[in-house]
């Protein structure tokens, strides 16, 4: 069976390399004489494994010595609650609604205190990102939340919100490092990695140093606390190791490529293939305002909900797998992440083309 091009949202798509680079080590670590899987989080080998880990994504993302990087577990949904718990000290938070996530972790946000929902796009099926210019930020507000890329909707944030000196703090989970990135702009920066950096069961969190203290809400967990994780080096309990392992072999890709200009670059060139014909295609139409439009998420839709899945039928029987938008909107969705190569992207325009001409 050879390999398809998987365009799923998440898990999805590694890179080959990285992938054949663990097949080789999964029974042998370096001379270890293991797989990561079984050795000891407290070893010397892991060790390095994840202290190398962190110093890459600095190295990639050019995070300043007084963030801290922690690799944590539960996902992006546990920080939602994570967030409040830590930072809420005014128990009032500003959320900006451009997406299923960033309302579910409004929601999550109203059990610790008071939720502002400042700006919003759901008026219009959240297609776009409303205007962050001149926000009504509440005086006595803790932070600002964004959800920077909305991966259901696919749209991306441009330009950060104007928070009138309140923290940023931004689940990144779709975007992460697809571009490069001012690490001083946010007061917390974090995302599930099984979108764009490695398998699912790990999310890292960017949070700078002044924000991590004992004050936080009473009743928070020790394990939801991010001092407890900070002060243990992500090493206070078992660490999703596996996982951070593999996270560390794809920081050492996106180098190799490169890094995130490179990043960037070959980003916008596949996004615009697919784009480019979107908005010339008589059958099938993009959903989102071109200005906004994610590099990493591209939802479209032929207007007939038969003929959509008519298509991803035909598209997976041709080795595009995993084109079915999101259950809360329907139609397709290519999610293009950096490890899609440019080929996967031109082998789905081609496949489009071909149907257009089938079925109009």
């Amino acid at each position: 069976m050879s390999r398809v091009y998987n365009f799923s949202a998440g898990p999805a798509v590694l890179p080959e390399e990285v992938l054949k680079e663990a097949a080789d080590e999964m029974l042998d670590y370096r001379g270890t004489g293991m797989s990561v899987m079984e050795m000891s989080h407290r070893s010397k080998a892991f060790e390095e494994i994840i202290t190398t880990a962190e110093q890459d994504i600095r190295d990639l993302m050019g995070i300043p010595d007084n963030y801290k990087v922690l690799f944590l577990q539960g996902g992006a949904s546990q920080q939602f609650a994570m967030i409040p718990m830590n930072l809420m000290k005014n128990r009032v938070a500003d959320y900006i609604i451009t997406g299923q996530w960033a309302k579910k972790a409004a929601k999550e946000a109203e059990k610790y205190g008071k939720v502002n929902r400042i700006a919003s796009s759901e008026d219009k099926t959240f297609s776009y990102i409303p205007d962050c210019s001149d926000l009504p930020v509440s005086e006595d507000a803790d932070y600002v939340y964004i959800c920077e890329n909305n991966t259901i909707y696919g749209t991306k944030f441009k330009e950060l919100p104007n928070t009138k000196g309140k923290t940023l703090v931004a689940d990144v989970s779709s975007c992460f490092l697809s571009e490069p990135v001012d690490v001083t702009k946010y007061g917390v920066i974090y995302g599930g990695v099984q979108k764009n950096i490695g398998p699912a069961g790990v999310v890292i969190v960017i949070i700078r140093e002044d924000l991590i203290t004992e004050d936080v809400l009473p009743g928070t967990p020790t394990m939801l606390t991010y001092k407890t994780h900070a002060d243990a080096k992500s090493l206070y309990n078992t660490p999703p190791a596996y996982g951070i392992y593999i996270c560390g072999k794809v920081f050492k890709w996106i180098k190799a490529q490169g890094g995130l200009e490179a990043m960037k670059e070959r980003n916008e060139k596949k996004a615009k293939v697919l784009y480019d014909f979107l908005d010339q295609s008589r059958l099938f139409k993009g959903t989102v305002v071109p200005k906004d439009r994610s590099l990493m998420n591209v939802p479209f839709v032929t207007g007939d909900a038969d003929l959509d899945a008519k298509f991803v039928k035909e598209a997976k029987e041709a080795g595009l797998e995993n084109l079915k938008g999101h259950r809360t909107v329907g139609g397709m969705r290519a999610s293009i992440y950096n490890a899609m190569p440019y080929e996967g992207v031109t082998a789905l325009v081609d496949f489009m083309k071909k149907f257009e001409k089938e079925n109009l």
